[in-house]
């Protein structure tokens, strides 16, 4: 039985030879030439150690997301505050005078000045209110009680016109033609004179609108400077103060005792 030979497809071995043989590799088959490499295995990924946890990048967007947004709405509203309308108080002269210069009876003149007086109670209430215009505010109320007394005297006026006219018409009615003209004449010239005083008191009003706009704008702009150096001012003290704390933290720490030793000899 030791003798026996094993037949197959390759050569022929002994069952003592087969035995003393190398095993086979994978991929090789046990007959014929060996098949091609399998492909090598990707590595396994790796787990987060046990005491970090696992980025959550969707919930860091969202905050992102959330804090850009609100940004935007704070710069918005800042936009907005800068923008926001502010209270007109020199319109009230000008519309005031504006009446009164197309005032052309009593009753007109009356409402003309009823305007005028309605105007200043409401600056009064508003100075009570709003102290940041307070200069414009006060500006606004000289007008007008300029224009209140000039409505007086401007029916004052009116009547004396009436007056001269009712007479100027009983001198046509005498056949005094030369009085009569002569009264025309001066009836012309004072509603002339009226009208280039009318135009006066709208010229003074625009220019004090102006100025006082002129004048906000400045007060305005000097608030934010003074507003500006005294946020840098309290910067530059925190900052300081910093710094002075941590130098005296250091010099503690260098002039910190050192503790004595004892040299026991033996």
């Amino acid at each position: 039985m030791g003798d026996m030979k094993i037949q197959g497809m390759g050569p022929a071995y002994t069952s003592q030879e087969q035995a003393a043989l190398p095993p086979a590799q994978a991929g090789d088959s046990p007959a014929g030439p060996p098949g091609p490499a399998a492909p090598a295995e990707k590595p396994a990924q790796q787990p987060n150690p046990p005491g970090q946890a696992e980025p959550d990048w969707d919930r860091e967007t969202v905050q992102e997301m959330i804090r850009e947004s609100q940004e935007q709405i704070q710069r918005h509203r800042e936009q907005l505050e800068k923008i926001k309308t502010k209270p007109r108080y020199g319109d009230a002269p000008l519309e005031a005078y504006a009446r009164l210069a197309r005032a052309r009876n009593k009753n007109q003149v009356g409402m003309a000045a009823g305007y005028a007086r309605r105007r200043i109670a409401q600056l009064r209430s508003a100075l009570r209110t709003d102290a940041e215009n307070a200069e414009e505010i006060k500006a606004a109320l000289r007008q007008l009680e300029k224009a209140v007394s000039r409505a007086g005297k401007k029916k004052n006026d009116l009547q004396k016109e009436e007056l001269q006219e009712i007479r100027r018409k009983r001198l046509l009615k005498e056949k005094e033609r030369q009085r009569a003209q002569r009264l025309k004449h001066e009836l012309r010239r004072s509603k002339m004179m009226r009208a280039f005083r009318e135009r006066g008191y709208m010229h003074e009003a625009v220019t004090d609108s102006q100025q006082q706009s002129l004048l906000a704008a400045t007060r305005a702009e000097l608030r934010e400077q003074a507003q500006a150096l005294s946020n840098a001012f309290a910067a530059d003290a925190a900052f300081a103060a910093q710094q002075y704390t941590a130098q005296q933290s250091t010099a503690d720490a260098g002039a910190a005792p050192v503790p004595a030793t004892v040299d026991v000899q033996a």
